[in-house]
């Protein structure tokens, strides 16, 4: 097997190195990407939230000619999940090769990826490039793809209009155009407290949350019988789940309160919007009936975060060209979520593509197989080639 150059892993090395859980900041790894990219002369542009304390990452390599419209966005997020609680058989922020896997927190997810495009700046901006290539860095993708959305938005106030995008998640290189939705809401019942022995001098904030998640339940199941199917999917339906849910504070008091956390994860051609509305009404007539027997009671719906689904055309060009700089073609669609659906509803047509095995994400001794980042590194240099011609 050939190896990684030294390049793309001293650079997937210092990634790791920085710990960019979604809790935490993500500036050091970006400050130190904008010194790189300052280093070959390519500007750089920061979407930071709301507290000023992350940020995401535009910039443009542009074509030979001056040209900064049009292009290949090459899309990847910097956060990573937590290893609390996680077994791992060495320093998770320092990676390490044991036996053709190169270990840590990131590595497949999705720091490998960044570390090869930042190892090939060299070749990128010495290249006689035809059309311009967008790097896009996002802030945590992890909880929600929250970040991507000003970034996309940034993209497409910048008038960019690039003509397609390959998002780096772990796809074993395959070139991966479709995926479901992703939508996560948490619905708050507030009640009236009182003893459990005078039931008629509270409301119970639990009894309303059951019923609220029984609809989640019902709307499942209903979608799963009735609903749009989509072979390619190992689950065909629309999914929803409840997946957490808290309340009360002791077994002799009416309880004031309980929250419902649920998801559900549809096709692409399910009306998210329509679907979401369905269970906000549903907390409205919850809401009004609680007030009723207390108008001091409320329901409070809230979406936590959302993305839309992957559904890109088997002929879009981008597809082709995905295969056409060594990706690995298939009709498959995959059960994660990625940010590529904020950039397809932006109307960039995305494939997901990028090294390492979905199966290593966010698991105790994450890896990527060293050869994974060889395949990776052949079809940057490959896409490097075809957009200078």
């Amino acid at each position: 097997m050939t190896a990684p150059s030294e390049a793309s892993m001293k650079e997937i090395h210092e990634l790791i190195a920085v710990d960019t859980t979604s809790r935490d900041s993500n500036l050091p790894l970006i400050e130190n990407v904008v010194k790189k990219l300052d280093a070959y002369g390519i500007s750089s542009q920061l979407i930071h939230n709301d507290e000023g304390t992350k940020a995401n990452l535009l910039a443009t390599i542009p074509a030979a000619d001056g040209t900064r419209t049009g292009g290949i966005v090459l899309s990847g997020h910097t956060d990573v999940v937590p290893v609390d609680g996680q077994d791992w058989s060495s320093d998770p922020f320092d990676a390490q090769v044991r036996d053709g896997k190169l270990y840590g927190r990131g590595t497949c997810d999705m720091k490998g990826y960044l570390g090869v495009i930042l190892a090939k700046l060299d070749q990128l901006t010495s290249a006689k490039l035809a059309e311009p290539i967008h790097l896009a860095l996002s802030y945590d993708e992890e909880v929600g793809c929250v970040g991507a959305v000003s970034l996309v938005q940034k993209i497409v106030d910048e008038n960019l209009a690039p003509r397609g995008c390959f998002v780096g998640e772990p796809s074993s290189m395959r070139a991966i155009r479709g995926h479901k939705s992703m939508n996560v809401f948490r619905a708050e019942f507030n009640g009236v407290a009182a003893h459990s022995s005078l039931p008629s001098e509270g409301v119970n904030a639990i009894s309303y949350a059951l019923r609220f998640a029984n609809f989640v339940e019902e709307v499942s199941a209903e979608l799963c019988s009735n609903g749009p199917r989509d072979q390619s999917f190992i689950e065909p339906t629309t999914t929803m789940n409840v997946n957490k849910f808290d309340g009360g504070i002791a077994v002799n008091t009416i309880p004031s309160q309980a929250v419902v956390h649920f998801e559900y994860r549809s096709l692409a051609v399910v009306d998210r919007e329509a679907l979401t509305g369905r269970f906000r009404d549903e907390a409205a007539k919850l809401e009004a009936e609680m007030r009723e027997q207390n108008p001091a009671c409320s329901v409070k719906f809230a979406q936590q975060a959302g993305a839309p689904g992957l559904d890109t055309a088997p002929d879009e060009e981008i597809v082709s060209f995905a295969a056409s700089c060594g990706a690995i073609a298939t009709d498959e669609k995959v059960t994660y979520g990625t940010e590529a659906g904020l950039f397809a509803a932006a109307g960039i047509p995305t494939v997901v593509c990028g090294p390492g095995d979905i199966a290593q994400a966010h698991a105790p001794d994450e890896y990527i197989e060293l050869e994974q980042i060889v395949a990776c590194e052949n079809f940057i240099d490959s896409l490097i080639a075809k957009a200078s011609s």
